[in-house]
């Protein structure tokens, strides 16, 4: 029981931490949008620094959740939770190589935009054009493997009652709508808000996890061996 207990506050904390460090990384992103103004770019480069060094916490924090959880959702569905530890592994790899990578490119483009002292209207702007839209599509391809991460987790949270059921109903929905949202974005529909209750239900989940901890009558009743199905 203290184990769980355990592993309960870790993964609580470590959403927490997502959370956090998406909008801090976000926050910090601003000057890398604008492939027009690479002075701007190098201008703010321990900015860019700091937020690429957010996202390195994201991604990590994002990749040990499932790693966390999976001894306790495994004794419930093996294999939804060995789903879950692949989703969000393919989650991170989108955050680390684009959202991590991608800004330190543009801001090595920037530097040297700067150096070459290069008119305006050259294949810098091109480039950082280029390495922007990278970032942007990614943005929205994350989206499915974030919402189907996150709607394995609730369907596993649900079948178990490891948490109340209205927080996994919950969960469920927004999953949906994260893999709503992908699709609207995909063809050009502007869906962000469709975020929200997702982003909230992870919020409560994991204040209730550090607080509680898992349905205590749930794991009582795991059953004994673990069975991948």
């Amino acid at each position: 029981m203290e184990s769980n207990r355990k592993t309960a506050i870790i993964a609580g904390v470590l959403f927490l931490t997502v959370l956090a460090s998406t909008i801090l990384s976000g926050s910090l992103s601003g000057s890398i949008d604008d492939p027009n103004d690479l002075t701007a770019v190098s201008a703010d480069e321990l900015q860019v620094l700091t937020g690429v060094l957010f996202m390195v916490i994201l991604t990590a924090s994002v990749v040990a959740i499932p790693i966390v959880m999976f001894p306790v959702l495994k004794r419930h569905s093996g294999r939804l939770a060995l789903g879950y530890v692949g989703a969000r592994i393919f989650e991170g790899l989108f955050d680390v190589v684009v959202f991590g990578i991608a800004p330190l490119l543009l801001l090595t483009l920037s530097l040297e935009f700067v150096e070459a002292g290069a008119p305006v209207d050259s294949y810098f702007q091109t480039s950082g054009a280029l390495l922007i839209a990278l970032r942007d599509w990614s943005s929205i391809l994350e989206n499915f493997p974030y919402g189907l991460g996150a709607l394995i987790l609730n369907i596993v949270l649900y079948r178990s009652e490891l948490v109340p059921r209205w927080l996994s109903v919950w969960g469920l929905i927004g999953a949906i709508l994260i893999l709503a949202m992908g699709l609207l974005r995909l063809f050009g529909y502007p869906a962000i808000f469709l975020a929200i209750p997702i982003i909230l239900n992870e919020l409560v989940l994991a204040i209730l996890l550090i607080a509680r901890g898992f349905n205590s009558s749930a794991l009582a009743s795991e059953p004994a061996e673990t069975t991948m199905n």
